[in-house]
């Protein structure tokens, strides 16, 4: 496969009022159930209307494409690959979102690995996301190579997270990985679990993930489990404001304030002493949050 860069082509630029005469006349045909779906010139002009200038337009198109659904793919995942237009090559990612045809995983993947594009790079992992766990294999091998940019590895993170609950299967065996950015986003990825679906299995595993030998990880959970004031794991909260490493103690801290439960107090205390300023600031923070949210249910 090959994606085309913007260079290597001339953008035809869109008439404006072609667009509108062509989505009238697909309005209208599929009123009147007329539509022929699998007539591929027209398909391809639609495609082709993916590029026009007025977002609105634009949103109209892809919204028919995405109604008239996998007869489109074909033509949505050449124009994702190898239009020259990047505006048309964004759209089609989104489209292929819409649609939501599987079969489109491979080629998202490349068009996220490999376009020129920052934004049809969004729009491709956003497509992925939107796939659920048939993407999930393949956002997990990003994560583990050491050769993909820390921009690429946010965007499989994002869309690991916002899959959600269908990731659930390939999580407990992600989270012993020994990739560390595998490990880093699987922990968001349950917690995610947890929000969505009260799933205790799901807590459990990752407040194992508190123990786990990379200080990045146990970090990256102390910080989850703070977002999502997750109540029963404040003990172990406690026993990470004794990690070795600052600034897991420093996030074990600001998630204790956010759990606002006064028994963390003493320890976040004993905090107050830590060599390390930014750790005794945070720890202040927390034990001042903690009264205040007190004061504040009082009154």
């Amino acid at each position: 496969m090959l994606v085309m860069k913007s260079e290597d082509m001339p953008v035809v630029t869109i008439d404006p009022a072609h667009s509108d005469a062509l989505m009238r006349s697909v309005t209208e045909s599929i009123d009147l159930d007329t539509f022929d779906a699998d007539d591929v010139t027209l398909l391809k002009q639609m495609v082709e209307c993916l590029g026009d200038s007025r977002g609105l337009v634009r949103l109209r198109f892809a919204q028919t494409l995405g109604d008239i659904g996998t007869t489109a793919t074909p033509l949505l995942v050449d124009a994702l690959l190898h239009h020259p237009n990047p505006v048309v090559r964004r759209a089609a990612g989104k489209t292929l979102a819409l649609i939501m045809d599987s079969t489109t995983v491979p080629s998202l993947l490349y068009a996220l690995l490999n376009d020129e594009d920052t934004v049809v790079k969004g729009s491709a992992v956003g497509a992925m996301a939107k796939m659920g766990a048939a993407s999930v294999p393949a956002l997990l091998d990003i994560l583990a190579d050491p050769h993909r940019s820390e921009s690429t590895k946010g965007h499989a993170a994002w869309a690991l997270g916002f899959i959600g609950a269908e990731a659930a299967p390939f999580l407990e065996d992600a989270i012993s990985s020994d990739s560390i950015d595998v490990r880093c986003a699987v922990v968001n990825a349950i917690a995610h679990l947890v929000q969505e679906r009260g799933d205790e299995t799901a807590a459990q595993l990752l407040i194992q993930t508190l123990s786990d030998p990379d200080p990045n990880v146990r970090s990256e959970t102390a910080s989850a489990i703070g977002k999502m004031a997750y109540l029963p794991a404040l003990p172990h909260l406690i026993t990470a404001l004794s990690d070795p490493d600052g600034e897991v103690r420093r996030t074990a801290a600001v998630s204790l304030g956010k759990l606002g439960d006064r028994s963390a107090i003493p320890h976040l205390q004993a905090l107050l002493t830590d060599k390390l300023e930014p750790v005794r600031i945070l720890a202040k923070l927390a034990i001042s949050k903690i009264e205040n949210w007190e004061q504040d249910f009082r009154d």
